[in-house]
């Protein structure tokens, strides 16, 4: 078991009194394999039936009809089945579903996905579409592109452009209904204590500028009245409502309040934004809303 570097447990004691000792709790538990089904090719009723056939037991997700949590399979077993292969099903953290569920993106809107490998949330905004939003989805780097051109193409994803870019050199000539900005971060809220640990100060300082921009960005490409989510897999504040509230005194943006489902844990976070905690079930995420 690693152990968690002095400077982010001093960190997080002092960002997080009371919760600190819950969030280092879920650092060291082990979660169960989670995935999302895939309506583009198949709906929950089929993967039911075909999990129960293989033996494979799962509960369901009380927020998310397309979210199953399995009981003892490992992502080796999943990735065994044809389900799988065939992009009927995704391999993906409850947490990481949720930025797409706030974008809410709809049938025939123009949505960008800033930051987009390996593509998982990408192929979800479409999905909640049923296919019909149009989306452009950026990946700054040449082999996580590829990834992310694979796993749209194995998940059906219709409408898609993708671009090998850096979204913050995007033309301004383009602009957007929605935007998501799943952020680079420092993965504060994703460590696992039974692998070794890459965080640092640096990180998080490059992290932080690399994440003003981007949001800075978004909101130049935003359309009037259109809407932003910014996420990221950290639970800091400096790489969370820091960069937010600095990102909306710069370049505009309005915070739109919103609420944590039913049964998600939360930790204390500005009025309005939802940060998750890691536990037994989910990884700690931060979520934010913004209208333009």
């Amino acid at each position: 078991m690693q152990q968690i570097p002095e400077w982010l447990s001093n960190k997080i004691k002092e960002e997080y009194v009371a919760d600190s000792e819950q969030i280092l709790n879920g650092f060291s538990v082990s979660r169960p394999v989670s995935l999302r089904v895939n309506r583009l090719k198949t709906d929950p009723t089929d993967v039911k039936a075909e999990l129960n056939r293989n033996g494979i037991a799962y509960r369901e997700v009380a927020w998310y009809a397309d979210a199953l949590i399995l009981e003892s399979a490992t992502e080796r077993d999943i990735r065994a089945l044809s389900l799988y292969e065939s992009g009927e099903i995704y391999l993906q953290s409850l947490s990481s579903m949720l930025p797409p569920l706030f974008l809410d993106g709809q049938a025939g809107e123009n949505i960008l996905d800033m930051a987009a490998a390996p593509g998982g949330k990408t192929a979800q905004i479409s999905a909640l579409s049923l296919g019909g939003a149009f989306i452009t989805a950026c990946e700054i780097d040449r082999i996580r592109t590829d990834r992310l051109r694979f796993n749209l193409a194995r998940q059906g994803v219709p409408r898609v452009t993708v671009l090998q870019t850096d979204a913050r050199k995007l033309n301004e000539f383009f602009s957007f209904d929605r935007i998501l900005l799943d952020a680079p971060c420092s993965g504060s809220g994703t460590l696992d204590l039974s692998t070794p640990i890459k965080i640092s100060e640096a990180l998080v300082r490059n992290s932080v500028s690399i994440q003003e921009a981007l949001l800075c960005k978004a909101l130049k490409l935003l359309k009037k009245n259109g809407t932003l989510v910014y996420s990221t897999c950290s639970i800091l504040k400096e790489e969370n409502e820091e960069v937010l509230f600095r990102a909306l005194r710069r370049c505009g943006g309005e915070l739109i309040p919103i609420s944590p489902p039913t049964g998600i844990p939360v930790l204390p976070s500005a009025d309005g934004t939802l940060c998750v905690s890691p536990d037994e079930l989910f990884e700690g995420f931060f979520v934010a809303k913004i209208q333009k």
